[in-house]
């Protein structure tokens, strides 16, 4: 079988972090292009990695009869677009999460992937993460019963990344703490759930400590490189909600990028009604329950495959035989739904009643 030619399109940190090391892993696999604006980054990237050429516009290789498929790696205003494009181009694409800025690019994405039936998947990573999946596989087998509520937390005492620049702004990210960080944690709980419908949704977001640019004060900073004191934060640093499905779990969360209460908490708690788990993100779960008359808890050991590997290990195969899998565009599409509801709640402050 002849390798998968693919294109990186944006050098920035996911794509040096997880694609192109996954790609270069993958024997399927080969890169062709490097792509970013800023052609410092692509030509960087030609010469670490030893492959590929660079290019500053995607555009230049839209048509290159010899790229099968393409990584999506730029801020979030440019998802739809250039996904749309080489779809179009009758390219098969990974696009970074979130599917995009709004609810409406997403659903364009989804219709553009029905009429070219190229493969277009959605960089929910946390699909392909082992504690993850056995959470789902339990959640399936019956052993939680009835899964009638989920928690989900995502806080941080004062982490917003990039202050400033294309993460706290809404033009170019869409919103803030919610669909940078919330998307992974709704995502998993829509995908170990078996991806129910939202129904019904009420939500507030918060645009309060990140405001004062200048004299925020902060602990650690993603993305700091691309800090601009004199840029733009007009997105939300904190959000909550509750959300009703149609055939599954409430879910209820409260998520900071920033917040003036110290300890982190980072955890998803699947609420059962004969037993519980609380999966740490990124880390591992615990489950409780009872037995014999007396409550018990476990924390299984078990080896862990990277999921950022397996993400684009998936695509490859997908690229190669069709396969639709958990990370298609058919499925992320909940998610991206319920993030815009949260924020037409928010603005609207009133509970929004989701049509299917």
């Amino acid at each position: 079988m002849k390798k998968v030619n693919v294109a990186v399109i944006g050098c920035g940190c996911i794509a040096n972090a997880a694609h192109i090391p996954s790609y270069l892993s993958n024997p399927d696999a080969q890169i062709k292009y490097f792509c970013d604006i800023i052609p410092e980054k692509a030509d960087a990237a030609v010469k670490k990695y030893g492959c590929g050429e660079a290019v500053y516009d995607y555009r230049q290789i839209l048509n290159d009869p010899e790229i099968d498929a393409v990584s999506v790696c730029t801020p979030n205003k440019m998802h739809s677009e250039i996904s749309i494009d080489f779809l179009l181009a009758g390219k098969h694409v990974l696009c970074e999460k979130p599917a995009a800025r709004v609810y409406d690019e997403a659903k364009k994405m989804q219709n553009i992937q029905h009429e070219t039936g190229k493969t277009l998947n959605i960089g929910v990573v946390n699909r392909f993460n082992t504690a993850v999946n056995k959470i789902r596989d339990i959640i399936r087998s019956g052993e939680l019963g009835e899964i009638y509520h989920v928690y989900v937390s995502f806080r941080a005492r004062r982490s917003i990344p990039g202050l400033g620049g294309a993460f706290t702004t809404k033009a170019i990210a869409g919103g803030g703490a919610l669909i940078d960080w919330g998307v992974h944690y709704l995502d998993i709980v829509m995908y170990c759930t078996g991806d129910p419908k939202p129904i019904t949704v009420s939500g507030k977001a918060f645009s309060k400590l990140g405001k004062d640019m200048k004299n925020y004060v902060y602990e650690s900073m993603w993305s700091e490189e691309t800090k601009n004191l004199n840029g733009t934060y007009d997105v939300d640093d904190s959000v909550t909600a509750f959300i009703r499905t149609d055939n599954g779990p409430t879910i209820s969360l409260n998520g900071a990028w920033a917040q003036n209460i110290g300890p982190s908490e980072t955890y998803i708690d699947f609420l059962g009604d004969k037993a519980g788990i609380r999966l740490t993100y990124g880390g591992n779960f615990t489950i409780y329950g009872t037995k014999d008359g007396k409550l018990w808890d476990e924390t299984p050991q078990f080896e862990s495959v990277n999921m950022f590997q397996e993400e684009i290990n998936s695509f490859i195969r997908c690229v190669q035989t069709g396969e639709k899998i958990q990370s298609h565009i058919d499925k992320v599409i909940l998610t991206a739904r319920m993030m815009q509801a949260i924020y037409d709640s928010s603005d609207a402050g009133k509970e929004i009643t989701l049509d299917w």
